[in-house]
C-alpha cells in the first residue's frame, strides 16, 4: 500500500551573514534530498509548496510505495546528516506525518 509523507519545514530566521544567500542555499539543500530520494527503492514522486500566508514555511508531500521503503530512506544516514543541516539552516526541526491511503 502506498503512502504519503507531508514534511513541514518553518524558517525560523535566516542564519547571520547569510540573509542575501539563505534561500538559494536551503533551495540546493532541498534539491539534494529530493535527488537522494529519487533512487531509493520505492519513491514515486514529491513536491514542495510554500505557504502564500507565511513563505517561511514549506510543505513537501513525498510518495511511496510502502511504509517500508520511507522508513528505509528515512533510516539513510546520508539523509539524516543532510536533513540536520536543513533543519540548522532553518532554525527548527522538519515535522513528519505519514499518511496511509484507506
Amino acid at each position: 500500500m502506498s503512502i504519503r509523507v507531508l514534511m513541514i519545514r518553518k524558517a525560523v530566521r535566516a542564519p547571520r551573514g547569510m540573509e542575501a544567500t539563505f534561500l538559494p542555499h536551503l533551495s540546493e539543500m532541498l534539491i539534494e534530498l529530493r535527488e537522494m530520494a529519487y533512487y531509493q527503492p520505492g519513491y514515486i514522486s514529491g513536491e514542495t509548496l510554500r505557504n502564500v500566508d507565511d513563505p517561511n514555511e514549506y510543505l513537501v508531500i513525498s510518495t511511496w510505495k510502502s511504509l517500508e521503503d520511507w522508513q528505509r530512506w528515512f533510516a539513510n544516514e546520508k539523509r539524516a546528516e543532510l536533513e540536520g543541516k536543513v533543519d540548522a539552516l532553518l532554525g527548527s526541526p522538519t515535522i513528519y506525518k505519514v499518511f496511509s491511503y484507506d
